[in-house]
């Protein structure tokens, strides 16, 4: 696929000859020159401009542009403006030139017609806006009777500073009347350009349907787009290519920091990210060098995937370097009784309640000096007080316990377990912040927690796995009926799983190879499985939990597990709250890496890059594809530059520490992509059956599974409306076969951008309507409702840290040891001590609170930042068919989230309404935060 230089050169030199130079200025003196120049930044000039008169032959096109200058996004950057405006009364202006789509140049039958220049005018002056930092231009082309409808348009900026073009639309083209060009992209200074900017109108086409034209013009801009794979970009640079993880560590700081290159083996396989270009480390050449931290926004991607201005301030960057770089040092020597720990759970509501007092410091001054402070409000408050407060999770906030005719002074004093496990009848609010303890709600939120993705039905009794027995020991689970069976509301073990009553929370075969590795740090972990119960009313329970170990006499000698099942008091109960939280630090790290990152952030990106190299941006699959691929790129290379990086916030948060990442690369190895669908992942899972009686053709077997509930349902609803919209272009197999681009686009995701798994048998074919459809749907789906999903749960579920810990520092307590004695005296204090420290704990809410939140700019599933991004009508009435059905499903989820009484699993004891796959397609308040809902149409957090 690669090009040379010359090839580039030599296919722009036609377009760029067609190019009328700007004539220069009128001589002047320089004491004139600069007075009037100051006076046309400052005051916006009194130039008299002479109405050009439309010649015979000629017809006049009005146009309105639209656009965003930098010195309005960079903080009134004054210096910026100052010198546009000069560049103007120099003559080096805006110039754009409309290009035929359908008429070529009568003396160059090869290319396209080009119309003479039309300039922006008044730049200086700032003319009306339309939206916040919007600016907009009025602009008249001169064409010729013959020209035809123009297709394209050349732009030239001749300033000094780049701008953000967002539309251009022509009003009064003859026989089309308006014509609109969807551009939302940055147009850097010309010179830093080796080849034209070209925009194209919003009309879509396949490549054997584009008009002759046009044709070059096409394949020209994906030829600049891909770049020719050589040297450091920057930031002007629009070229999509692929690289290997390989800028995860920095072993020019030490063995401590290299790690290894994902993708590119078989040891270690992984999607492709985006090529930086970067030199590479001088002890390990295979590594990438890595920028400073506080260069860490410099990292490039294209400019057109960065995040707007708007997106940036609410993203709190700088903040999450501050955390790590300057507060975590200083927040050390705060807490003088246990140092590093949360004494009693009070201590730990004190983060939601009350805040913690930081002291005054230089480092805590230099924070803010360096850091804009609307980026660090909701971290540092600046009222004197400088409390460390963060919102309260809604896991912790309000519980409505059920109450018949007992007394308050009774009920008061039994276990909350006992009390939201009974029909009581008689409603009361309670301010309750111990409800997440219970069995219900640890089960619940494995069907509408933040990880609803993993639990899967038991298919046999007891458990295995598929790890090697002659390293890991036997490959049954030491779980027995006899464990199990007391729970079964009067069922056998063999009778539960005929039923599909019996599920299991597997996390040993993914942990279990690492648990010996993660153990010599100053994690301590276990590889879980938990059996769970569906019971009578449609709930779950958990029944046993077994926590496994490689042998301490080494690996040889098989595994040491042991069983821990419900107990309701003394030291027994104790336990089986630690055996909860173990599994939760194991659920919590696999959520991280595989569901979280993984499974939607890394796969993801692949997709990204090759749509931008392979498919026109006047190609309908482009159209549908990008608005899903907002800013994934940036959220992933600033994941790279401080979460997943060695001694990242990743590392220092989650249990598999600097084996995170190389624990991800094997998890990939059983990536595939026909699985990520969800009616594909439920059956797998054995958590749905096909079944042609019910909606959708399956039966789910746990029927209040909110998760597969809702989507289900917004997965018909991408899946219909991608049908649609491809019916329009493909009328037969045989377009989408002879379909260059879309061929090149599925070949380059498979062999390139997913290259480690391109022999797998699995990959669509892409020969038909039926797999194109699934594959977009299933791309869709990945990007917005699953991202959505296992993202914007986090700070609601997992903000309160001794609800989902992500660390485990101690063992088990093992009878006749001080541990033990201890929990039997203290076991608030054993929990404490065992999960999460307190500087894990900090820096890790942070890191969520931030990842949990949607930007004021958020583009929910079902919206388009335009509303003419596609030139069909027929198009946009699908879509429009596409938005209202999900506002129906709106209306759905919160009629069913208000019948608890039969959705037990929608709301569960700690009252938390399943609102994650809620599309939130009707809310068009600009308004973003801790909504705790809504599907974002792309991976951009």
């Amino acid at each position: 696929m690669g090009y040379s230089k010359q090839q580039e050169q030599d296919n722009t030199s036609s377009i760029a000859n067609h190019i009328v130079t700007t004539p220069e200025p009128e001589k002047t003196s320089c004491l004139s020159f600069l007075g009037a120049g100051l006076q046309a930044v400052c005051c916006g000039g009194n130039k008299s401009k002479k109405k050009k008169e439309t010649k015979m032959g000629t017809i006049k096109v009005e146009a309105v542009v639209v656009l965003q200058m930098k010195n309005v996004l960079d903080f009134n950057d004054f210096h910026a403006s100052f010198l546009d405006g000069f560049k103007e009364l120099l003559g080096q202006r805006v110039s754009l030139q409309l290009i035929s789509a359908v008429q070529a140049d009568p003396e160059n039958e090869t290319r396209p017609r080009i119309g003479e220049p039309a300039f922006l005018e008044d730049w200086p002056k700032l003319p009306a806006a339309v939206a916040v930092g919007d600016t907009t231009f009025k602009v008249e082309f001169y064409l010729e009777e013959e020209f035809g409808t123009p297709g394209a348009f050349i732009i030239r900026n001749l300033h000094k500073s780049e701008f953000y073009l967002k539309t251009v639309t022509l009003q009064n083209v003859p026989g089309k009347g308006k014509v609109h060009f969807a551009c939302y992209s940055w147009v850097y200074p010309a010179d830093k350009y080796k080849y034209d900017r070209v925009f194209f109108a919003n009309q879509s086409y396949l490549p054997s349907e584009t008009p002759a034209p046009m044709k070059t013009l096409r394949e020209t801009e994906l030829m600049h787009l891909r770049g020719d794979g050589r040297g450091k970009l920057q930031e002007w640079d629009r070229v999509y290519d692929y690289a290997f993880y390989n800028d995860l560590g920095d072993p020019d700081k030490g063995e401590d920091k290299a790690r290894p290159v994902l993708g590119g083996s078989v040891e270690y396989p992984y999607p492709r990210r985006g090529r930086t270009g970067r030199p590479p480390t001088e002890s390990d050449p295979k590594t990438e060098s890595r920028l400073s931290l506080l260069t860490s926004l410099d990292i490039y991607v294209p400019r057109d995937e960065r995040f707007g201005h708007l997106k940036m301030s609410d993203f709190l960057a700088y903040a999450l370097k501050s955390i790590v770089q300057f507060l975590v040092p200083e927040l050390k020597t705060l807490f003088d009784k246990t140092p590093d720990e949360f004494d009693t759970f009070q201590d730990v509501l004190n983060l939601y309640e009350g805040g913690i007092k930081l002291p005054e410091s230089p480092a805590l001054k230099k924070v803010k000096d360096m850091i804009p402070l609307e980026m660090i409000k909701e971290l540092v408050r600046t009222d004197g007080e400088q409390l460390l407060k963060f919102p309260m999770p809604q896991v912790i906030q309000r519980t409505k316990i059920k109450l018949n005719t007992l007394s308050l002074n009774l009920w008061m004093f039994l276990p909350l377990n006992f009390v939201v496990s009974h029909n009581f009848t008689t409603l009361l609010d309670i301010d309750d912040k111990s409800a997440w303890r219970t069995d219900e709600e640890f089960a619940r939120e494995m069907l509408a927690g933040v990880n609803p993705v993993v639990i899967r039905r038991l298919e046999e009794f007891p458990p295995t796995s598929k790890l090697d027995p002659a390293i890991y020991g036997p490959r049954t689970s030491t779980i027995t009926a006899e464990h199990i069976e007391k729970f079964l509301q009067g069922l056998t073990v063999h009778e539960a799983l005929n039923k599909h009553r019996l599920f299991i929370l597997d996390h040993y075969e993914a942990i279990m190879p690492y648990v010996n590795r993660i153990n010599t740090t100053d994690n301590k972990i276990y590889a879980s499985r938990t059996v769970l119960f569906l019971k009578n009313d449609g709930t779950l329970t958990p029944l046993a939990i077994e926590l496994c170990l490689p042998n301490h006499e080494g690996q040889d000698h098989g595994a040491v597990r042991k069983v821990y099942t419900p107990a309701d008091d003394g030291v027994q109960a104790s336990l089986w709250q630690l055996a909860k939280a173990y599994a939760s630090v194991d659920d919590s790290g696999y959520h991280q890496l595989i569901s979280h990152w993984l499974n939607t952030h890394a796969t993801m990106e692949p997709f990204v890059i090759a749509t931008n190299r392979q498919l026109s941006m006047i190609h309908p699959i482009y159209k549908l594809l990008q608005p899903h691929f907002r800013d994934t790129m940036n959220i992933n290379a600033l994941a790279r530059q401080i979460l997943i990086n060695a001694g990242g916030v990743l590392e220092k948060t989650v249990f598999p520490a600097r084996y995170a990442m190389e624990m991800s690369a094997v998890v990939y190895k059983s990536w595939n992509f026909t699985e990520q669908g969800l009616p594909a992942d439920l059956l797998k899972r054995g958590i749905a059956v096909q079944d042609s009686s019910r909606p959708h053709g399956l039966r789910l077997l746990i029927e209040d599974y909110p998760y597969a509930v809702d989507g289900l349902e917004i997965w018909f609803a991408i899946r219909d409306w991608v049908h649609d919209y491809c019916s329009i272009y493909y009328k037969s197999d045989h377009a989408i076969q002879s379909d260059t681009e879309l061929q090149a686009w599925w070949h380059e995701v498979r062999y390139v951008g997913h290259g480690d798994k391109k022999h797998e048998p699995w990959w669509p074919k892409m020969q038909n309507l039926h797999e194109l459809v699934e594959s977009l749907t299933t791309i869709i789906w990945v990007a917005s409702a699953l991202h959505a999903a296992v993202n914007f749960g986090q700070y609601p579920y997992a903000g309160y840290l001794p609800n989902r810990p992500t660390l485990s520092r101690r063992f088990m307590p093992e009878p006749g040891t001080k541990e033990y004695a201890e929990l039997e005296m203290d076991p608030e204090s054993v929990f404490l001590k065992t999960i999460t420290a307190q500087m894990q704990t900090l820096l890790g809410i942070s890191l969520i609170e931030i990842l949990s939140r949607h930007p004021s700019d958020e583009v929910y599933l079902g919206q388009n930042i335009d509303k003419e991004w596609n030139g069909e009508e027929e198009a946009l009435a699908a879509f429009r068919r596409f938005g209202d059905r999900l506002v129906h499903i709106e209306n759905r989820i919160m009629q069913m989230n208000g019948e608890s009484d039969k959705w037990k699993n929608r709301n569960g004891p700690v009252r938390v309404p399943y609102t994650l796959l809620y599309p939130n397609t009707s809310d068009l308040s600009g308004v973003g935060g801790l909504t705790g809902k809504g599907i974002p149409n792309s991976v951009s957090i």
